[in-house]
């Protein structure tokens, strides 16, 4: 797992928002307090699939990378879970799709 914080040099722009999303197979915008993030986590931990979080509440720029996400995906709330660049929504989506075996087959 990777975590990116405000420490790291980050997206604070849409098109840079783009490129971090690009540049992970899965990506998921989220922040550390909150249960819906720690549900989509643990999908990705039972499948044993790495994944790059990047912990909103960490970071400077986080309500600015939030309001670029629900420009992007029509939701503000996170997690906002990203697989092969395709938002596939929030914690909730994820482990249903997770429990159907849709998401197995992203991979």
């Amino acid at each position: 797992m990777l975590n990116f914080t405000k420490e790291n040099a980050m997206p604070t722009t849409k098109e840079e928002v783009n490129q971090l999303i690009a540049s992970h197979s899965i990506v998921i915008f989220s922040k550390t307090s909150c249960p819906f993030c720690k549900m989509a986590k643990q999908v990705f931990h039972n499948l044993q699939k790495e994944y790059t979080a990047i912990e909103l509440n960490e970071r400077n720029d986080g309500d600015e990378i939030q309001s670029i996400l629900g420009e992007m995906t029509g939701a503000r709330t996170v997690p906002r879970v990203f697989v092969n660049g395709v938002c596939l929504g929030g914690g909730t989506d994820v482990k249903k799709l997770y429990e159907t075996g849709e998401l197995q087959k992203m991979f």
